[in-house]
């Protein structure tokens, strides 16, 4: 991710990137991996261009918090978790069990995701149309589809709200948000972020509640001096 300078300066020269499909292509001497090449922009190109033509037409400062959030805003997650966990003290341990597998569950969501980007070389948007992007195009060779953004928000949404449903609330808007903000941006195409969440959520829904046959260990765990990480009391 970039940092808030490559940031700032994204956001207040936006650029008009637009270079050939074939850049990032394997190296001489490579053995090229079977991969099916994939145009996006026959898809939702148009959808696309309006979603950065408005961005482009935004104030400054929105375009500023969108670029924030797009590339911090997976740390709500983060703390979304920490309060499942905290609340689950005070539950049975196969709901402890759930909470304690949710990182792993994203952990595996992203796997996924990253081996169908690797097997569908999608150019960014950003380098295939002549468009206006609010942050700095990705490098050749970081392909576009399916987003990792989109599948790690749907993947840590999902198994959020089977660990603690009353978090729906928060962890749902910030999963569509984020996704979002990944076309707003100019990162993504639209179907390049809704297939990232339906990845990262057909993910996690059967594996979260496998987790509940962990809790025989958290039930170990709680007998142990550990026991104040998994337990209220």
């Amino acid at each position: 991710m970039r940092g808030p300078t490559d940031m700032a300066g994204a956001v207040a020269n936006p650029q008009v990137t637009a270079l050939p499909q074939g850049v990032g292509g394997p190296l001489p001497g490579e053995s090229p991996v079977p991969t099916l090449a994939f145009g996006g922009a026959s898809i939702d190109g148009d959808l696309y261009t309006r979603t950065t033509d408005l961005a482009h037409r935004a104030p400054d400062a929105l375009n500023t918090l969108v670029s924030y959030w797009t590339d911090y805003g997976l740390g709500l997650f983060v703390v979304l978790t920490l309060v499942a966990w905290w609340r689950a003290r005070h539950a049975d341990s196969a709901r402890m069990a759930m909470v304690l597998a949710t990182p792993v569950v994203v952990l595996a969501a992203f796997v996924v995701n990253d081996v169908i980007k690797s097997f569908v070389d999608e150019q960014r948007p950003c380098r295939t149309l002549h468009t206006v992007t609010v942050a700095a195009c990705p490098a050749p060779g970081d392909w576009s589809f399916p987003s990792n953004h989109s599948a790690i928000a749907g993947a840590a949404a999902v198994a959020l709200v089977l660990c603690r449903r009353q978090l729906a609330r928060t962890a749902v808007p910030a999963a569509l948000l984020m996704a979002a903000s990944r076309v707003w941006v100019g990162a993504h195409y639209p179907h390049d972020v809704a297939v990232g969440l339906a990845v990262g959520g057909l993910v996690a829904w059967p594996l979260t509640p496998l987790a509940r046959r962990a809790a025989p260990a958290v039930d170990h765990l709680r007998a142990t001096r550990l026991r104040p990480l998994v337990a209220a009391r």
